[in-house]
């Protein structure tokens, strides 16, 4: 690792919790203390990466975006044709389930995994699945570290590219993560916290476990779409910025258009708009005014947009 390596690790690095070494997980809906969590090894996500996964956030007892996550991961599972094996009403109440047995009202993030099942042989086949679909949930006491906020995300553009739909579509969020793995190892054996990844054509695409933004003379820029998930927040970002007046684009741009950003931050469930401080040893804008947060004005103004936008869709349990 060299010197300059960041000393917490990255935008999805978090704030140690105790209670967490002993919170219960769901497995296929039985309730089971973290240590004796297990799955088969002939398990289709741990032979295969043969699964759909969604990351959801509890913040006041309610499920930010959950509509939103439960959407894409039906579509995803579609795609894999992956029978989920339960209604949605019937996935609704075993998160809420297993969020209610460990006691968990705010600062949670939730884990929730789908894969084709277990095998009878370790092989490919769909046809060798033996049985249901696996359903895992791990809710965890998560917040992220206030020295991201303060120093800002320092990123790196890495040579592992986005694959386009003709490859692996980039909107289906698969188990198998591994041009992300690989960017991840690139970037932080740079010095940095997150890889900037490009497409094939050489526009920017999207980090490798975050959504990339930039902020130009007012106006919001994010990437065309076509080599990144469709990201829950990044979403809630453009329409928090389309409601509040604030032009924002998805477009191709390059790293030209980066470097001489006013603003940059990246977005994802767990952290939400974290700023962007450098980007390949180019600074990006100015420390923001906030204390304890690098974020320029118009970062600032779109994280409370996006969490006014968040608090009026998200979803408790019902009734």
């Amino acid at each position: 690792m060299p010197e300059n390596a960041p000393s917490f690790a990255g935008t999805q690095d978090y704030v140690s919790d105790p209670r967490n070494e002993t919170v219960l997980i769901s497995v296929d809906g039985r309730l089971v203390p973290r240590a004796e969590a297990k799955v088969s090894v002939f398990d289709s996500g741990f032979v295969l990466g043969d699964g759909v996964w969604e990351g959801l956030r509890l913040a006041g007892r309610r499920i930010v975006f959950l509509d939103r996550h439960l959407d894409r991961l039906r579509d995803g599972a579609k795609m894999l044709r992956i029978d989920i094996g339960l209604t949605r009403a019937a996935l609704e109440a075993r998160l809420f389930d297993v969020i209610e047995a460990n006691g968990m009202t705010d600062g949670v993030h939730i884990r929730l995994m789908v894969t084709r099942g277990v095998k009878r042989s370790p092989y490919q086949d769909p046809r060798l699945t033996a049985g249901a679909a696996t359903i895992v949930i791990i809710p965890e006491w998560k917040r992220p570290r206030p020295e991201m906020f303060a120093r800002g995300a320092r990123l790196f553009t890495v040579h592992i590219r986005r694959t386009g739909p003709a490859e692996q579509d980039q909107k289906l969020n698969s188990h198998s993560k591994l041009n992300c793995v690989l960017a991840c190892i690139q970037a932080t054996e740079a010095g940095a916290d997150e890889a900037l990844m490009l497409d094939e054509r050489g526009f920017v695409a999207t980090c490798n476990s975050t959504h990339f933004f930039i902020v130009r003379k007012g106006e919001v820029w994010t990437s065309a779409g076509g080599y990144c998930l469709g990201g829950i927040t990044r979403g809630a970002v453009l329409e928090a910025a389309r409601r509040a007046g604030v032009p924002a684009f998805e477009k191709d741009f390059s790293l030209f258009d980066v470097y001489g950003a006013d603003e940059a931050f990246t977005t994802g469930t767990f952290a939400g708009l974290v700023p962007v401080a450098s980007v390949d040893g180019r600074t990006i804008g100015e420390p923001g005014g906030a204390p304890g947060d690098r974020s320029g004005p118009l970062t600032r103004r779109l994280r409370a947009a996006v969490e006014a936008l968040g608090a009026e869709d998200a979803r408790g349990r019902a009734s």
